[in-house]
């Protein structure tokens, strides 16, 4: 902001030196009739005014929906950096279902726009499964416990209001992490309470799929050197590696 004030005083002194010329150049010119034209001119001055003050809250309105669509995806990419690339490399690692679309999320530099909304488009109808037999709880409640105060910090960020998507998927990771905090052991549940558990993965496991493409679609296009570290560690990615090969 700093910046553009410098720049608008800039251009407004540039503005106004412009001015003077033009006037002493017409004042020469025509003498004491230079008035005439002063008062005309001056006539247009609020409609001028006006013009201006609209344009110029249309570049500060876009300038700041730039600057918090900056901030919210840095709030998302912290989120996937900490926690959402860990989970879901859990989920779909007990998701029967997921090999029919793993190829669909293998990422690369060479995608469009347009197969991202597709593949977006193809996730709406996927069945998204958790086998929670297979999950080991006790090392996802440790994990999530750790990362609960990370998460209550990402929970109370304002530019949350500006996301009510990723919002709930905040939400759903947090009620996984009480869930399982709540329970005293995580071994000999009976099958009502681990189909419960299930849901509540399976409630996380679809947003964190979704949101996390179209931050990979974010980063491909606003920040290729980030882009390509996530794609050498995508989730999705049986043989992923951050070692540039």
């Amino acid at each position: 902001m700093a910046r553009f004030n410098r720049l608008l005083v800039a251009v407004g002194a540039a503005l106004l030196l412009t001015s003077v010329f033009l006037y002493l150049f017409d004042y020469l010119l025509f003498k004491g009739q230079v008035y005439i034209y002063f008062l005309s001119d001056l006539a247009f001055m609020p409609l001028e005014v006006l013009l201006v003050t609209l344009i110029l809250r249309q570049v500060l309105n876009e300038q700041e929906k730039r600057t918090q669509l900056e901030k919210m995806n840095m709030v998302v990419g912290a989120f996937y950096s900490e926690v959402g690339v860990r989970l879901i490399t859990e989920f779909s690692r007990l998701d029967p279902q997921v090999e029919d679309v793993r190829e669909e999320l293998l990422v690369t530099d060479r995608w469009s726009d347009q197969q991202f909304l597709s593949v977006r488009a193809k996730l709406k109808s996927f069945d998204y499964s958790v086998d929670i037999h297979e999950a080991n709880l006790v090392e996802l409640k440790a994990f999530l416990v750790k990362k609960r105060e990370f998460l209550v910090r990402i929970l109370e960020n304002p530019m949350l209001l500006e996301h009510q998507s990723f919002t709930e998927l905040l939400r759903a990771v947090f009620h996984i992490t009480e869930e399982l905090e709540a329970r005293k052991s995580l071994s000999g549940l009976p099958e009502s309470d681990l189909a419960h558990l299930a849901l509540d993965v399976k409630r996380a496991y679809n947003p964190l799929v979704s949101e996390w493409l179209d931050y990979m679609k974010y980063m491909k296009s606003n920040y290729p050197y980030l882009f390509s570290l996530a794609m050498r560690t995508n989730p999705f990615d049986v043989n992923a590696s951050p070692i540039v090969k």
